[in-house]
């Protein structure tokens, strides 16, 4: 059926064409994720991948699979986005307070959540012998954080074979690079993301089970209550709290107090938390109510890592990211 899918494909045919990568559409996004950290980046890489899969046809040799061919054009269109601009400043929405003191400011202010409801249903394709990490763990926001900040070569790298789990002389062919300069980014990007382990949240992914809804309850209830102390007291010594595209971070318990308590005076108390999914974490759409209709509007998309029986990870998101989550802008008095 592949075989004759492609030949029709090469006739003309766009609907072969369609169902010939149709199905490496979903991980192909996923990887144009990992590479640029927006959802909305990748889905705009994705449509180009696919055109030029569509126009560049005539010249696939077949030396490879199908998938893998996509996967060349994919990752050379991320590389492409990423050399050729850099990523323009995001308009944020401001505190409603002056903020306070950050651990540091961060570094990718593009970032976007990823919805578990686009990971429903993707191909069961086993990573190749070579891959590092698990599918779960490569999605997670402190991984795909962690990999924005290397180098778009080494960033390639290191998805083609820590992730997806290409060989070096594969992947050094799908670059079109030597197999030694693959292994050198390699090395290099591996090192890079050792370090950051340790300088941020750890690279793990979530994983459910009844402790973790009694963690995600009791987060909940502090969160919508403005307790800050009990809020605090479930995080870890050394968790993040993130607001991208804002620039502050904050890292521990005490910068987390003081952030936390800034906005707990000027803010109205969160009214509703829908429950969501994303990058295979817990993640919520957070409503504050109109003290005037009565209705619910939709502030942000909260998303957490957790470590063992704690939270290590609070980022929040401006509400830009909802439509992809099906979260709409309002939502009727409760």
């Amino acid at each position: 059926m592949p075989d004759e899918l492609l030949h029709r494909a090469r006739e003309g045919d766009r609907e072969a064409f369609a169902a010939l990568v149709e199905p490496h559409r979903g991980e192909l996004q996923v990887h144009c994720y990992r590479m640029l950290g927006s959802l909305q980046d990748a889905e705009d890489a994705l449509q180009e991948t696919l055109l030029s899969a569509w126009i560049g046809l005539s010249g696939f040799e077949e030396r490879s699979s199908v998938r893998t061919w996509l996967y060349r054009i994919a990752t050379n269109r991320c590389l492409n986005a990423l050399r050729s601009t850099s990523r323009r400043p995001v308009p944020a929405v401001p505190l409603p307070v002056p903020a306070p003191e950050p651990s540091r400011s961060g570094e990718v202010l593009w970032l976007q959540p990823y919805p578990d409801v686009l990971l429903e249903g993707l191909p069961d394709q086993l990573p190749g012998p070579e891959a590092r990490y698990e599918s779960r763990e490569a999605i997670s926001l402190a991984f795909i954080t962690a990999v924005q900040l290397l180098p778009p070569n080494q960033r390639a790298v290191l998805l083609l074979r820590d992730v997806l789990g290409y060989r070096a002389s594969e992947t050094a062919e799908l670059l079109g690079l030597t197999e030694a300069a693959v292994n050198s980014a390699l090395a290099r990007a591996r090192a890079t993301m050792d370090a950051k382990a340790t300088d941020r949240s750890p690279v793990h992914g979530v994983h459910g089970g009844t402790d973790e809804r009694a963690l995600t309850d009791r987060f909940v209830e502090a969160f919508t209550a403005q307790d800050v102390d009990a809020l605090v007291a479930l995080m870890t010594s050394d968790a993040w709290v993130r607001m991208p595209p804002l620039p502050f971070e904050y890292q521990g318990t005490e910068a987390a107090h003081r952030f936390f308590t800034a906005l707990a005076g000027h803010r109205r108390q969160i009214a509703a938390m829908v429950p969501v999914g994303a990058n295979r974490q817990p993640a919520w759409g957070e409503y504050l109510r109109d003290p005037v209709t009565g209705g619910l509007h939709l502030i942000g998309v909260l998303v957490i890592g957790i470590a063992g029986d704690r939270i290590d990870e609070i980022t929040h998101f401006e509400t830009s990211v909802a439509p992809y989550f099906g979260l709409p802008r309002t939502l009727a008095e409760s």
